[in-house]
């Protein structure tokens, strides 16, 4: 896969960083001072970041994307600088933030039309038919202010036989009328089994999956990644840090981070370029709802050093050391060895969004959206098969016991 860079200044990249005030997120990675206030001239500099192909669609998206899970209305500020400094792949869905996440990006073009042609956008739907999502599409392209979306996904599945040829008569007909230029689905739980049958139906244009360090070198992940390389769909990952469910920060944790800052570049910054340094991915999908985060990613995007040997198997070893602290999401596996209906992967996902990304109002919102019925079989359920299965030995029983005191 081709990478394409356009003109960027790093160094005044950097220097705008300071301007700002939020130089010392990015002075790990380039080396130079934040005190410098950047001038009009040197912060206009700042053009792009690199981009890649999406699949076979013939679009170049930059390798950074804008994850839209936030206050979208509060933060138009971000919005512009991420515009300004080529983050131009936005994706947010029809349920985040309770519809704010769309109703902010409308903000935005409402203020500034002439910037939607630039936005390879992107949104998604819960439905899984064509009613429902018709009906989250017109409701998605009203609050946007938007006559297209570039690439509509179908969230969160967990198995691709949900893209039946209905799926593809609603994408065919939507493409037709204009509405959508490609169309997908994003995925959580069982990746490596969701991209191999997207890839054998050959219709399928894009894919949003979990992958990050601990996942891409392993063997079925390598070959998910290839047949939908080969079958032209455009891959952006999400969920890169690889944050685990059990511990939220670890001694090992930080004796990563102290190493790559000594490297020059934190632990958050290698995890992504880690990522990058597969030409099989076209973007990263990361929730910046901070100017710090935004730029911190950029730097990691646009520094053109690459890990080094030493520093990759860091990593790989890190992974394998913390390999029972990490849900894969392969719930075929576990939720089929318990009665009922307990969403383990949903509430493991909770548990990383309080405990590794800090974000623990976003975890009780969404725990405390699951029926009340499901929360009884919780509390009831046997693990002991799903633990005797599952390939990371995780303790499901301690875990889900966990979620619901920490989550309710």
């Amino acid at each position: 896969m081709q990478e394409k860079t356009t003109h960027i200044s790093r160094r005044s990249f950097i220097k705008s960083a300071g301007a700002v005030g939020l130089g010392s997120a990015l002075a790990p990675l380039a080396g130079l001072s934040a005190a410098h206030t950047a001038t009009p001239a040197e912060a206009a500099d700042i053009t792009a970041v690199p981009t890649r192909p999406f699949g076979r669609s013939g679009i170049q998206v930059p390798i950074l994307s804008l994850g839209g899970m936030f206050d979208i209305p509060s933060n138009q500020t971000l919005l512009k600088q991420a515009m300004r400094w080529g983050v131009t792949y936005w994706d947010t869905a029809h349920v985040y933030s309770g519809g704010r996440s769309e109703a902010g990006i409308g903000q935005y073009f409402k203020s500034y039309p002439e910037h939607r042609e630039k936005i390879f956008l992107v949104t998604k739907s819960t439905a899984r038919n064509g009613r429902g999502m018709s009906q989250d599409l017109a409701t998605s392209l009203e609050r946007m202010n938007t006559d297209h979306i570039d690439l509509f996904f179908v969230h969160g599945i967990s198995d691709a036989e949900i893209m039946d040829s209905g799926m593809r008569e609603w994408a065919t007909e939507q493409k037709a009328e204009g509405k959508i230029r490609l169309f997908g689905f994003s995925t959580h739980s069982n990746m490596e089994r969701c991209l191999l049958e997207a890839a054998r139906l050959n219709w399928v244009d894009g894919i949003m999956m979990t992958y990050n360090f601990r996942l891409m070198h392993e063997n079925r992940m390598k070959e998910a990644v290839k047949a939908c390389v080969d079958a032209g769909i455009g891959l952006t990952a999400m969920k890169t840090q690889g944050g685990g469910a059990v511990d939220a920060t670890t001694s090992r944790e930080l004796e990563l981070a102290g190493r790559f800052v000594q490297k020059g570049f934190t632990d958050k910054q290698a995890k992504l370029k880690a990522v990058w340094e597969n030409p099989q991915i076209s973007a990263i999908c990361s929730q910046m709802p901070t100017m710090s985060i935004l730029m911190a990613n950029i730097a990691a995007a646009v520094d053109r050093t690459s890990l080094t040997d030493n520093e990759r198997q860091h990593l790989e070893h890190y992974a394998t050391e913390t390999f029972s602290h990490y849900c894969a999401g392969c719930t075929h596996i576990c939720q089929n060895a318990i009665a009922g209906n307990v969403p383990v992967g949903d509430v493991m996902r909770y548990l990383m969004y309080a405990r590794n990304y800090g974000d623990s109002n976003d975890a009780r919102r969404r725990f405390a959206a699951l029926p009340d019925a499901v929360r009884r079989q919780m509390r009831q359920a046997d693990y002991s098969a799903a633990e005797a299965r599952c390939p990371r030995r995780l303790p499901i029983a301690r875990l889900m016991g966990e979620a619901l005191e920490d989550l309710a």
